[in-house]
């Protein structure tokens, strides 16, 4: 079966009509029905503001479904993945207690319960089983609002959809929660193929047991719709028959399901009619409204979305995905658009596509912006809108005088707004750096009336944690004029940057538009994380933390404890590929520890341990860790110890005190970031240095 040819675009229409349902119904996730309809009404439009929380939020919604779905490229794209692999996925990405799930507690909570059983030794599928952990917590809601991925690297093919919907659901779930999870990743895989909601609706239930809850609920919601013409007479038939006293737990399946299944049948093609229905009907409104764009995106395409109120400009394309991958925590829904459709590729046998040679803000789909939005502040404020023309970011411009300065920046690091979010934890790392080269080619268009002057700009958490610009050479561009602009970042005392951008000036009075055709960054970095001179807290935050204590010291920067197994302090992103790490360590009562390169997780990753053991070790950490090589070495409780592990190509080298002493050829992991790891102990140190190698 061969790709559609508009799967790139359906895709990214999926994925944006999954974080634009789940930014509409999270801020009342969990309201009744009565309760809605007393204090917002029928919920046409993102009520944010109204309730006073943000738009732009972490969530499990999403950062499961794009999370778990990346034991696909670990595991080599093979089409019989198994569950105890995706089992292993979630060992690796999730901190626990901190990303992606509900942390409710066994019993309470289905994917804590599970995530326990892995943490045991106890694989999927036996981790979600109704044996293992009861009826009840087998059959709530999370094996489905984390399936729309699966869907999306199937697209036609609502067999395999099922098949790895089932595998995927099992890992947490059982029962009825699988059968909802297959009902919907059948018909989102056919939806690529297939516009009629009732031949999706009937491909799905065919792969479902005739005999199980959720095909006999959706027969019912069925004939509800063919015989009330008001959405809200069969919704009060669903609570009767299937609500939540019927099903009981946190957030059982089914009775969500079915709200699924009444928001598609009475609001049809109507995207707003649809998220209207579902998130106006109540109880879990984040999820299932998630669930309802994600099919009408894939099925009616961008113009679907984009007939009604403007769902997308409040978004520009931003997400979240917090997990143990901290240089991934930032990101858009194009960038993870092409991450499904690669995913999709290589399960067809195809190479990948990387628009524009790989940039990381390519723009080339319709409308996307990529996280873009303007900087409000005096003395640019109302002087921007930003666009997208012909897969260009656009930057039009209006009344930009001497004294004003207009700015368009994307966030590579938490933003100042959602320091202190509430709700799930937003851990990440940034994605940009010291020694990294920042190239954009920019072009001014032809009917501009004057010159304008454009700078790249980054921002950067200085002291006091506060946003600190930072500005790149200025170039000018004549009207018709394009211009590439290259920037090495220097050296920032250890601060995070937070968010890069571009800067317009003039001289005069000036109207126009500045078109950006792309604009990209790679390669290792070259700086040191330290604690800056100007003090703050935020270079902490840099790092995403898997141990039981992360704090600093007047001697050491980073002293991190791990009681119980072993702990990583990570930070970087999965581009970098060949460099040196290095550190000055010293040790507390430490079984193992030292530094790792080509970090891609809790267990994946390349390290130079010290062990209480009288051995110093290369090891390679992917699910089960592996000795590549090792010497006799002494190591002793606080005494400092210089360590150096370099990758390079298929080289790994650890040097101890400026001596190469262990070397090896592993192939196992191509890019990551680095980390400090401790084991069963303390590990201090005052400075990590990482530069090209």
């Amino acid at each position: 079966m061969s790709l559609p040819s508009d799967y790139i675009e359906r895709v990214y229409a999926g994925v944006l009509g999954k974080i634009i349902g789940v930014y509409l119904g999270r801020p009342f996730e969990g309201w009744t029905y009565e309760h809605i309809m007393e204090n917002l009404g029928e919920v046409n439009y993102y009520v944010h503001e109204q309730l006073g929380k943000l738009l732009i939020v972490t969530d499990d919604d999403i950062s499961g479904t794009f999370t778990f779905l990346r034991a696909l490229p670990d595991y080599g794209n093979s089409p019989d993945l198994t569950a105890e692999q995706i089992g292993k996925t979630w060992l690796n990405y999730l901190i626990e207690g901190r990303t992606v799930l509900w942390w409710g507690g066994i019993g309470q909570s289905t994917e804590h319960t599970a995530y326990m059983r892995l943490k045991a030794g106890v694989p999927a599928p036996h981790s979600g089983s109704i044996e293992s952990n009861g009826l009840i917590v087998a059959e709530q809601i999370g094996s489905q609002i984390f399936i729309d991925g699966w869907a999306m690297v199937a697209p036609g093919d609502p067999e395999k959809a099922a098949e790895l919907a089932r595998r995927a659901a099992s890992v947490s779930h059982d029962g009825e929660a699988i059968y909802g999870a297959q009902v919907l990743a059948a018909m989102e895989a056919q939806a690529f193929v297939e516009s009629d909601l009732d031949t999706l609706i009937d491909t799905a239930v065919g792969l479902i047991p005739k005999d199980c809850t959720i095909y006999r609920m959706i027969g019912d919601v069925r004939d509800w719709h063919a015989e009330f013409p008001d959405w809200r007479t069969a919704r009060d038939h669903v609570a009767d028959y299937y609500g939540y006293d019927k099903y009981p737990g946190n957030c059982h399946m089914v009775p969500n399901h079915a709200l699924i299944i009444l928001g598609l049948l009475y609001g049809g093609d109507d995207f707003q009619k649809a998220l209207m229905i579902t998130n106006t009907s109540g109880w879990d409104t984040d999820c299932n409204s998630g669930n309802v764009g994600c099919l009408l995106g894939i099925k009616n395409g961008l113009a679907g979305i984009n007939t009604g109120p403007d769902w997308r400009g409040p978004v520009a394309d931003r997400m979240y995905l917090p997990t143990a991958d901290g240089g991934r925590a930032i990101t858009d829904a194009v960038t993870e658009t092409y991450h499904l459709v690669n995913i999709g590729r290589a399960l067809h046998g195809l190479e990948p596509v990387t628009p524009k040679e790989g940039a990381r803000f390519h723009f080339s789909l319709p409308g996307s912006v990529q996280g873009f939005i303007s900087d409000e502040t005096a003395e640019g404020r109302g002087i921007l809108k930003i666009g997208n023309d012909d897969g260009r970011l656009r930057l039009a411009y209006e009344h930009l005088a001497l004294g004003r300065r207009a700015r368009a920046h994307t966030a590579t690091f938490v933003p100042e707004e959602a320091l202190d979010m509430p709700g799930y934890t937003l851990l990440a790392s940034p994605t940009l750096y010291p020694g990294q080269t920042v190239r954009a080619q920019l072009a001014a268009d032809s009917g501009n009336d004057a010159r304008v002057k454009c700078n790249l700009f980054i921002g950067v958490y200085g002291a006091g944690d506060v946003l600190v610009r930072v500005a790149g050479p200025e170039v000018e561009l004549q009207p018709g004029q394009a211009q590439t602009l290259s920037w090495r970042i220097p050296d920032l005392d250890g601060a995070p940057i937070a968010q890069v951008g571009f800067e317009l000036s003039a001289d005069s009075m000036a109207n126009g538009r500045v078109y950006v055709d792309w604009l990209t960054w790679d390669g290792a970095p070259d700086t040191t994380f330290k604690r800056p001179e100007h003090g703050g807290q935020l270079w902490r935050r840099a790092w995403v933390d898997h141990v039981h204590s992360f704090n600093f010291r007047r001697y050491a920067a980073y002293t991190i404890s791990h009681n119980e197994g072993t702990g990583l302090l990570i930070q970087g992103t999965a581009d970098w590929q060949d460099y040196t790490v290095s550190a000055a360590v010293s040790s507390n009562l430490m079984s193992s520890g030292g530094i790792a390169a080509r970090v891609q997780g809790i267990n994946r990753y390349y390290a130079l341990l010290l062990g209480d053991d009288g051995k110093a070790r290369l090891v390679r950490k992917v699910d089960d860790q592996t000795t590549l090589a090792e010497v006799d070495f002494e190591c002793e409780w606080n005494t400092v110890y210089e360590l150096a592990l370099q990758v390079k190509g298929d080289q790994v080298k650890g040097w101890i005190n400026g001596q190469l002493l262990l070397e090896a050829q592993d192939d196992a992991l191509r890019g990551g970031g680095v980390a400090l790891v401790c084991a069963d102990g303390t590990l201090m140190t005052d400075a990590v240095r990482v530069q090209p190698a």
